[in-house]
């Protein structure tokens, strides 16, 4: 369920730069300044698309693959478990570059991108507690005779 919730949290906001990017919101709003910065430089797009509409793209697999987990047959399966674990392995290795890029290139911080940033480190550590937990549901059927 939380899962769920985050990936709809972090849909809104990937939604939210997206449009900002495509030009339909002004003003970013933003505490620290930098945001339109980041949001402008031009590694703000990724094979021809804004990092924010992949973040959405991101989000959305993220909320289908939750929302099926709370389905009561997939609520133990092992195979959807470890599908989230790399899904949001891969958004953490992403997310990293592109806070490196933020630190180190751009020289700005958006404040929204780490706030996502955070959301993709917290979805991962809870796919990887689910995963931990329905392949021990898994081991213990398994061993039952």
């Amino acid at each position: 369920m939380w899962m769920a919730l985050i990936s709809l949290l972090g849909l809104f906001l990937g939604v939210y730069l997206t449009l900002y990017k495509f030009g339909y919101i002004g003003t970013l709003a933003c505490g620290v300044s930098s945001c339109e910065k980041v949001q402008t430089s031009r590694w703000s797009e990724f094979l021809g698309l804004p990092v924010a509409t992949w973040g959405v793209g991101f989000y959305v697999v993220m909320l289908a693959m939750a929302l099926a987990g709370l389905q009561e047959r997939y609520a133990e399966s092992s195979g959807l478990s470890l599908a989230m674990m790399l899904w949001t392995g891969w958004g953490v290795l992403f997310t990293a570059w592109l806070n490196y890029l933020e630190a180190f290139v751009i020289h700005a911080w958006c404040e929204w991108c780490i706030g996502s940033a955070t959301m993709v480190l917290i979805l991962f550590v809870l796919s990887v507690f689910d995963w931990r937990e329905t392949r021990s549901l898994e081991l213990q059927d398994q061993a039952v005779p």
